[in-house]
C-alpha cells in the first residue's frame, strides 16, 4: 500500500528524471497516479500542460499496474525513460518493494521490470526490439547530414517501431547544435536516431562510471518532441546491432543530447532488451485538478468498468 495519503490533497504526482545520476540531466517523465480509469481527451490535455517528453500514468489493479505514456501531442506506443520513471515512483510512493520483478501492463504488451535493490534511484526494464530493416539512404537525408554535419550515413535503416536509424563515422560531430526537426522529410519525422561508435571518450560520458560504446541522437517531430534527451525505445532498438558488432551480450549505450543521459543494454529472454540506469525525483506533489467521472459516450465499449478499463487499455492476461 502506499505510505502517502492522498486525500484531500489529489492525485499523486512526481517529475523523474530518467537515465541521469545528478540533477538537471537525462530526460523529464511526469508520472501520475491514477484511482480509475480516465479519458483520453483529459489525459491528454495534462500531458499537454505538463510539457514533458512523455507523461505516464499509473492505474491500479488489484496488485497489477496499467501503464500509458502520452507526449504533450499524442499518446505512444512505448516509451523507456517514462517506465523508468514510473517504476521509480511507485518505490518513492511504497507501492514496490527492491529487488522484486513485477510487469508493466501496457498497450504493447507487459514490461518487466525491477526496482534496484543495491542502490537508490537504479532500475531495470525490459523493452522490446523491433528489429532493423537495411535500405538505401534517402537523398533528402543524405543532403541534410551534408549540410548539418559535414557527413555522409554509413548505413540507414527502418523498423517496425516506426524510427529510422542512420550510422555515422565515429568522427561525425554528433554532440554538436543541430536543428534537424523542423528539416526532416515524411516518415523520417516519425522518429530519426542518429548514431555513432564512440571511438574517444567525451568528458561526463559515462554510466555508472563505464565508458560507452556508442552514443545517439533521437529527433520525432511528428510526436511532438523536436528532440528526445535520452531515448530508452531507441536504445532498445539499436542495441542488439551493436552487441553484434562488438560479439558481446552487453553494450553501453550514451544519448549526447543538451541533456545527455546512458544506460546499459543487456540481452534478456524472448528477443527483449534490458535497460539498467538511474533516476532521480525533481519534485514531488499532488495535482490539483481529477479526471471528470467515466462518460460512457467516450468509447462505444465503456458501458461497465470492465469496458471502461478495456477502452482505457488495459492488457491484462486472461483468468
Amino acid at each position: 500500500m502506499s505510505n502517502r495519503s492522498r486525500a484531500p490533497e489529489g492525485l499523486p504526482a512526481v517529475l523523474v528524471e530518467a537515465f541521469a545520476d545528478r540533477p538537471f540531466h537525462g530526460n523529464g517523465a511526469a508520472v501520475v497516479r491514477l484511482d480509475a480509469p480516465a479519458d483520453d481527451h483529459w489525459l491528454q490535455g495534462l500531458a499537454r500542460s505538463l510539457r514533458q517528453s512523455e507523461t505516464a500514468f499509473l492505474l491500479p489493479r488489484g496488485d497489477q499496474w496499467l501503464l500509458r505514456w502520452f507526449t504533450p501531442h499524442c499518446e505512444v506506443p512505448l516509451c523507456g525513460h517514462a517506465t523508468l520513471g514510473a517504476l521509480l515512483a511507485l518505490g518513492h510512493w511504497g507501492e514496490v518493494t527492491a529487488g522484486q520483478p513485477f510487469c508493466f501492463h501496457t498497450r504493447s504488451g507487459p514490461l518487466s521490470v525491477e526496482l534496484g535493490a543495491a542502490a537508490a534511484g537504479r532500475a531495470s526494464l525490459d523493452l522490446p526490439s523491433s528489429g532493423l530493416r537495411r535500405e538505401p539512404v534517402p537523398d533528402a537525408l543524405e543532403a541534410l547530414l551534408a549540410q548539418h554535419l559535414t557527413t555522409a550515413a554509413e548505413a540507414f535503416w527502418t523498423s517496425p517501431l516506426g524510427y529510422a536509424v542512420v550510422l555515422l563515422p565515429a568522427t561525425a560531430p554528433l554532440a554538436a547544435p543541430l536543428r534537424l526537426a523542423p528539416l526532416l522529410p515524411g516518415d523520417l519525422r516519425k522518429g530519426l536516431v542518429l548514431m555513432q561508435a564512440a571511438a574517444f571518450s567525451a568528458a561526463g560520458e559515462q554510466v555508472g562510471g563505464e565508458i560507452p560504446d556508442y552514443r545517439l541522437r533521437f529527433f520525432a517531430p511528428d510526436l511532438g518532441i523536436d528532440e528526445d534527451p535520452v531515448t530508452g525505445s531507441a536504445h532498445a532498438l539499436v542495441a542488439p546491432w551493436w552487441m553484434e558488432r562488438l560479439g558481446r551480450t552487453r553494450v553501453v549505450g550514451w544519448q549526447c543530447s543538451d541533456r545527455p543521459g546512458g544506460m546499459v543494454c543487456r540481452a534478456a529472454s524472448s528477443g527483449m532488451i534490458r535497460l539498467i540506469g538511474t533516476g532521480h525525483l525533481l519534485w514531488d506533489g499532488f495535482l490539483q485538478t481529477a479526471p471528470p467521472p467515466w462518460d460512457a459516450s467516450s468509447s462505444p465499449d465503456s458501458g461497465t468498468a470492465e469496458r471502461a478499463l478495456q477502452a482505457w487499455g488495459c492488457l491484462l492476461p486472461h483468468p
